[in-house]
């Protein structure tokens, strides 16, 4: 095996606006929107910090102070739930401030994907680092961003988690064209498109949130002109450490993820995921799930 950089960081860029949910997100981030009963980042924060990267940075953005709050301590609670002997609350409330350590940034304006990480660029400095993005949750059974992190140290480079999709979905992610390598679950990306038409896409594999990245993006995007959008898209910072050898940055593998993945960035994604989460929860589904069918029953004569 080459001898690379370790991966020991995490950036998650948290700066977007949210509009696909206001009024909610008005002033409260999007990523503060509950699944369940615990907000959408810390299950980003937790599966970093289960593929044993301690050190995060949070790129945020105005109106983002309550997620700075959130893995902060809080005396006055922790305060309270002691004087009244709660203790599986207070335990919480206290893994949350010590989950890892956390650093922020503030993305000034909304240029995109591609900008959000550039700012990362001082904290990370020369090392390869792993990015993960708030509106795709991984179920922690299906250990994703450890395998991107085991394919990094075998060939260097950078490393996107691919995910099979529909071919009507194809103008929703960036899409890529691969090759074939003696794992099955790894391929290498020779071209990216971002949110092609279905006629245009190199193929029905699509680029979810999960990146493992050679910090020789940060060359590249300094150099990228907007694309889609006007944004400064990763994607097109990807295809050309893509076209790179390993010397020069590049180049890219896909991990071929099959497990579970849940979305929240629209209504209806958040909506099932919360179902799902619910369903799952062993302190929840003996009431949920019996309710749930009758109301969907109940809904069912109605209708």
């Amino acid at each position: 095996m080459a001898d690379f950089d370790p991966v020991t960081k995490a950036v998650v860029p948290a700066a977007g606006l949210g509009t696909r949910f206001l009024p909610a997100t008005k002033a409260t981030p999007k990523e503060m929107l509950p699944i369940v009963d615990k907000p959408a980042i810390q299950y980003v924060v937790e599966e970093a910090v289960d593929a044993g990267l301690l050190d995060v940075l949070l790129v945020t953005g105005r109106n983002k102070r309550s997620i700075e709050d959130h893995f902060d301590r809080a005396y006055e609670l922790e305060e309270a739930l002691a004087a009244k002997g709660d203790e599986e609350r207070l335990s919480q409330v206290l893994e949350t401030a010590d989950l890892a350590t956390l650093h922020y940034v503030r993305q000034g304006e909304p240029k995109g994907l591609g900008h959000a990480v550039l700012c990362a660029k001082q904290h990370v400095g020369d090392n390869p680092f792993a990015c993960l993005l708030g509106d795709d949750l991984i179920d922690p059974r299906d250990p994703l961003l450890k395998r991107m992190i085991e394919v990094r140290d075998r060939y260097g480079g950078s490393v996107v988690a691919l995910m099979e999709v529909p071919a009507d979905h194809v103008s929703m992610y960036g899409c890529a064209a691969i090759t074939p390598t003696e794992e099955d679950d790894v391929v290498r990306v020779t071209d990216l498109v971002e949110k092609p038409r279905r006629e245009d896409a190199p193929s029905n594999w699509a680029v979810i949130g999960r990146y493992v990245i050679d910090p020789a993006v940060f060359e590249v995007l300094e150099n990228t002109e907007p694309g889609r959008g006007g944004e400064i898209q990763l994607t097109d910072a990807l295809l050309t450490l893509a076209k790179r050898d390993s010397g020069e940055g590049g180049p890219v593998h896909g991990v071929l993820f099959r497990g579970r993945r849940y979305d929240t960035g629209n209504k209806f994604d958040y909506l099932r995921t919360v179902v799902q989460f619910a369903a799952e929860r062993e302190d929840l589904a003996g009431e949920f799930i019996p309710w749930l069918r009758e109301f969907l029953n109940e809904n069912e004569k109605s209708g």
